[in-house]
């Protein structure tokens, strides 16, 4: 397919979808826009379009800007959804009832558990559209949308991670994505990609051992400063965890230090002096409260449903169990309930095989 007739829809106005609509224009597809709040959608239909700065400069003039995720989607032949992982539920099943066939669903990123939350949505709501459900592990850029309808784009990730489910469906939704982001490859299956979820292990934990900071009101810098030496390590003896979850499935997926030099080409001996080493966090500010993504979506949709996974194949994650419970605790809110299980993934009860033939075929033995 040529660049003009491939149709994309991003779901999504903040700080990534803005930022991917215009990158997408500029080089010259056809893109629309959704968001549920109107004074964003309202301010880029004013426009025109959206201005990008940074990685990307220019202005990315868009076919629509909606409040109605019907419209946007509508002919689409790539859905992508840039949106929090707490949003995936409500969007799937709104946009249910507009699905086409062959249509291409991309959850940009899935956080961990992401397709297959969307794909236990749509059988649940009997929707029989052949369509393709993908995601990726983690976000293209590194960016931040100033204002509605101006973005930044601080860095572009050198490698992206996306899969399909079902895997025998990857192949052709990398090669229609490669058509805007060459340096999109394929992983095994939506496993790799949800375990392969950067953001689970770097916002939980070190928000909530910068507490007394981000209280404190003070100006400061995420990364280079929350990343502290002691900190770092605690978040690399985590990411073992992680690996060995990701281990039980026979995957081989890069540690947060491997990660680094893949996505940003940086790399030192540990993390904290890795994260330091990355100009595309140069700029990126610390919160000044608890209740942001960092915990309220990372959490409930990233660390949580890595626990379930570890528990349910008998893997010890201890420092995962007490992040989640250290977040519960201090918020005040049970994330572990709101959160991606094996339960509600629809995985619990079944072995290993199984959930990998699951994962390959999209079929339920």
């Amino acid at each position: 397919m040529q660049k003009e007739q491939i149709t994309w829809a991003v779901l999504g106005g903040g700080n990534g979808g803005q930022s991917i609509a215009a990158h997408l224009a500029l080089l010259g597809f056809p893109v629309r826009i959704y968001d549920i709040a109107s004074a964003t959608i309202e301010s880029i239909r004013s426009r025109g379009g959206i201005e990008v700065k940074g990685a990307v400069n220019g202005f990315g003039k868009l076919q629509l800007a909606t409040t109605h995720i019907g419209e946007a989607i509508d002919g689409a032949n790539i859905i992508m959804i840039v949106a929090p992982a707490v949003a995936h539920r409500e969007i799937a099943v709104n946009c249910a009832a507009h699905l086409c066939d062959g249509q291409i669903i991309f959850l940009h990123p899935g956080a961990t558990g992401g397709a297959l939350e969307f794909n236990k949505i749509l059988l649940d709501l009997k929707i029989d559209k052949a369509v393709t459900i993908a995601e990726s592990n983690s976000l293209l850029y590194a960016c931040r949308s100033q204002q509605p309808g101006v973005a930044t784009i601080f860095a572009v990730k050198k490698e992206l991670m996306v899969a399909a489910l079902p895997a025998t469906e990857t192949k052709r939704v990398v090669t229609s994505l490669n058509t805007a982001f060459p340096q999109i490859h394929a992983g095994s299956n939506v496993m790799e990609t949800s375990l392969g979820n950067p953001n689970a292990m770097m916002h939980p934990a070190p928000t909530l051992l910068n507490t007394s900071l981000i209280e404190s009101q003070n100006e400061w810098l995420y990364y280079w400063d929350g990343i502290t030496p002691s900190i770092g390590a605690f978040v690399e003896e985590m990411d073992k965890e992680r690996l060995a979850v990701a281990r039980a499935f026979g995957l081989k997926i890069p540690s947060l230090l491997q990660w680094y030099k893949i996505a940003y080409g940086v790399e030192a001996e540990t993390l904290s002096e890795t994260v330091k080493k990355n100009s595309a966090y140069a700029q990126v500010t610390g919160q000044k409260t608890l209740f942001t993504r960092y915990l309220l979506e990372d959490i409930p949709m990233g660390l949580v449903p890595m626990v379930s996974l570890g528990k349910m194949l008998g893997i010890d994650v201890p420092r995962m169990e007490a992040i989640v419970k250290l977040g519960e605790l201090l918020i005040e809110r049970n994330l572990t309930a709101s959160g991606r299980t094996v339960e509600n993934l629809g995985l619990s009860g079944m072995s290993v095989n199984q959930i990998l033939a699951f994962l390959a075929s999209g079929q339920r033995a």
